[in-house]
C-alpha cells in the first residue's frame, strides 16, 4: 500500500487472510515501518504535552509476534521496532488486520478489548487516550 487511503480502501473489502497474505508478500517488517512512520507524522504533540510514558505494542502476524514502542515524553514521540528498555505503563497486543484496522479508525479499541481481539495489561485508563495523540 503505498498511502493510508489505499491501505484503508483495501482493510475495508478484504478478509483478515488476505490482509495476512498482503503482509506476507510485502514483509511484515516493511508494513509496521510504514505504519511506524506514519505514526510520527500524524502525532500531535499538543495532545501529548506533559505525559511521560511507554506504550508496548505486540503485533502478532501468522506464527510471529513483533513487537515495537512508543516513547512519548515532554511533548515528543519516538516509535521504535523491539521491546522497550523502560517498564511499558501499557502493553497492547493484536493480530495484525485487528492493528492495522485500529490504526485507520476501522475498529475501536474498546470495542475491540471486549470481544477479546485487544489485549491489554497495564493502565487501561491511559490506554484510552493514545488514539487522541494522532490526527
Amino acid at each position: 500500500m503505498s498511502n493510508e487511503a489505499q491501505l484503508i480502501e483495501f482493510l475495508s473489502s478484504h478478509t483478515d487472510d488476505e490482509v495476512n497474505a498482503l503482509a506476507t508478500t510485502i514483509g511484515v517488517d516493511e508494513v509496521l515501518a510504514q505504519v511506524l512512520s506514519s505514526m510520527r507524522d500524524r502525532f500531535q504533540a499538543d495532545q501529548a504535552e506533559g505525559l511521560d510514558a511507554v506504550v508496548r505494542w505486540d503485533v502478532r502476524a501468522g506464527d510471529e509476534t513483533q513487537t515495537f514502542h512508543m516513547v512519548v515524553k515532554d511533548g515528543g514521540l519516538t516509535v521504535a521496532m523491539g521491546p522497550p528498555a523502560d517498564s511499558p505503563r501499557v502493553m497492547l497486543g493484536l493480530d495484525l488486520p485487528d492493528f492495522l484496522r485500529l490504526i485507520v479508525g476501522q475498529l475501536d479499541g474498546m470495542q475491540a478489548f471486549m470481544s477479546g481481539r485487544l489485549r491489554l495489561s497495564g493502565d487501561m485508563l491511559f490506554a484510552t487516550n493514545i488514539d487522541h495523540w494522532f490526527g
